[in-house]
């Protein structure tokens, strides 16, 4: 996988994996709101994430926790999310100061990306109203008898920054996120994926997000990691809510010189302080013709770092991530 990896940082903090119970660290542990805790137990023998939670909250006070993120959570094989859900929102009145989480930051060396089993996730945004930023990593691939990413509409004033890493979003999230209430929502990123890890959205789907009435204060929007980028890029051409961004992610995907050619043919982008196409698959002179509409710092242009492909020729395109 390219373009995951663990955040050495969150929501402004420094990351620290919490020691378990049969490792403590040598030093003792930092107040709680200096740093992000990450959990993991999947490497830590008979350790349960249940019982690394319970050590959680039993070591650190949590009333003091400003970020979270949630690492590997199993013991064998790789198990549905729902369980560290449920724990999440039993606990949620233990941190009253919770402002960021990051669900299922994991890694390919742990866990490919498609066979993290996720789930509803609705029940953790209602639980912690006080959220300002919220990542979810993980894939919607339909696999019998396993639960896959879910979210139902809500509404939500706190939320400022919204992520979605997946190699195949599925629609329902993604309509769902268009039916939500997020009036302080900024920033919003989207890997939509492809059909055969659950990625079935279509540019109908993206239709609210990209009406300009959705989200009145969003600045920055990512529509990343799709096989109908171009498509998507000539609904963005068009879109409302390009007018109020301050920048635009396009990126990870199979945008060609099609997807370019809308973009140029488009409303002006001269306003926007970054166009992020990195790995794309656009010819380098509409490349060059970009630079010139945003500006020759705006464009964030790295092609497709296989170099396989020639847009002269009929090759085959791949978004950065999928499994």
């Amino acid at each position: 996988m390219t373009d995951i990896e663990h955040p050495e940082s969150f929501h402004g903090l420094p990351v620290l994996t919490l020691p378990g119970p049969a490792r403590p660290g040598a030093d003792p542990l930092p107040a709680a709101d200096t740093v992000a805790w990450r959990l993991e137990s999947a490497w830590e023998g008979d350790l349960t994430f249940a019982a690394l939670w319970e050590h959680f909250l039993g070591t650190v006070d949590t009333t003091g926790v400003r970020a979270l993120l949630i690492g590997p959570w199993w013991q064998e094989d790789y198990s549905p999310f729902a369980p560290v859900v449920e724990l999440l929102c039993a606990h949620a009145d233990r941190f009253p100061a919770l402002r960021a989480l990051f669900l299922a930051d994991v890694v390919s060396e742990e866990c490919e990306l498609s066979w993290l089993e996720m789930s509803d996730i609705t029940p953790v945004v209602e639980a912690f109203g006080q959220l300002e930023e919220l990542t979810v990593r993980g894939s919607g691939e339909p696999i019998a008898g396993a639960e896959t990413l879910a979210l139902r509409p809500v509404r939500h004033k706190a939320l400022r920054a919204l992520r979605f890493e997946s190699g195949g979003l599925p629609a329902g999230v993604v309509r769902a996120i268009g039916g939500s209430e997020l009036p302080a929502l900024e920033h919003l990123e989207l890997w939509l994926g492809v059909p055969e890890y659950g990625g079935d959205a279509t540019v109908d789907d993206l239709a609210p997000l990209l009406s300009g009435g959705a989200f009145p204060k969003l600045r920055h929007l990512g529509l990343q990691n799709s096989e109908i980028q171009d498509e998507i890029a000539t609904a963005v051409a068009a879109a409302p809510v390009v007018a109020q961004l301050e920048s635009l992610s396009l990126a990870m995907g199979t945008l060609s010189d099609i997807g370019a050619e809308a973009l140029l043919a488009g409303q002006p982008l001269t306003h926007l302080t970054l166009l992020d196409l990195h790995h794309h698959y656009v010819s380098d002179p509409l490349i060059d013709r970009l630079r010139r509409a945003v500006g020759p710092d705006g464009v964030n242009g790295e092609p497709d770092e296989v170099g396989y492909w020639d847009p002269d020729e009929d090759g085959e395109r791949y978004v950065a991530v999928s499994e």
